[in-house]
């Protein structure tokens, strides 16, 4: 079932989040990282995009394969219910719909960036496992700014470390 799950979630990936054009450069890898890793906003992440129309669609879909069967159960129940209390059930399920949906947009915007991290993770650090190393780099890369590692040697600073550890 865990499996089902991760297979849809990556379908819906890739049906909403638009792939760059080119691959990511090793300082914004970093930079992606640490906002990954410090639960920061992620649309301070270069080449995240989605398109919202497609995100919407996918919600709305998933969101009737829920509702539908529940209406469907509960029909002869909601039919004698006063119209007062229709109203107020409406204006719940329309609250739910709006709040679940902003959870469900940064939940797969999250799962894209963590994916195009990985994607560069495998170009820059194949070596060092990301699950294992993603916030060691992360710390090691906050060093390196604080001292003040000029752009062009971030890269060799960060794996000198790694490499001595």
């Amino acid at each position: 079932m865990a499996r089902l799950l991760e297979k849809l979630k990556s379908k819906i990936i890739d049906f909403t989040f638009e792939r760059p054009k080119y691959p990511m450069r090793f300082r914004e890898l970093m930079e992606a990282n640490r906002i990954l890793v410090d639960n920061l906003d992620i649309k301070m992440i270069p080449g995240i995009k989605f398109c919202r129309l497609r995100l919407y669609l996918v919600y709305f879909i998933i969101w009737n394969l829920v509702i539908l069967p529940l209406a469907l159960l509960f029909h002869k129940l909601l039919v004698k219910l006063d119209c007062h209390v229709s109203i107020i059930l409406a204006i719940l399920f329309t609250l739910l719909f709006f709040g679940t949906y902003k959870i469900f947009e940064e939940r797969m915007k999250n799962e894209a960036a963590k994916r195009l991290i990985m994607e560069g993770w495998r170009n820059y650090l194949p070596h060092f496992p990301y699950e294992k190393y993603a916030e060691k780099v992360a710390q090691i890369y906050k060093e390196a700014l604080d001292k003040d590692v000029p752009k062009h040697k971030i890269e060799q600073y960060i794996i000198d470390h790694l490499v001595g550890e």
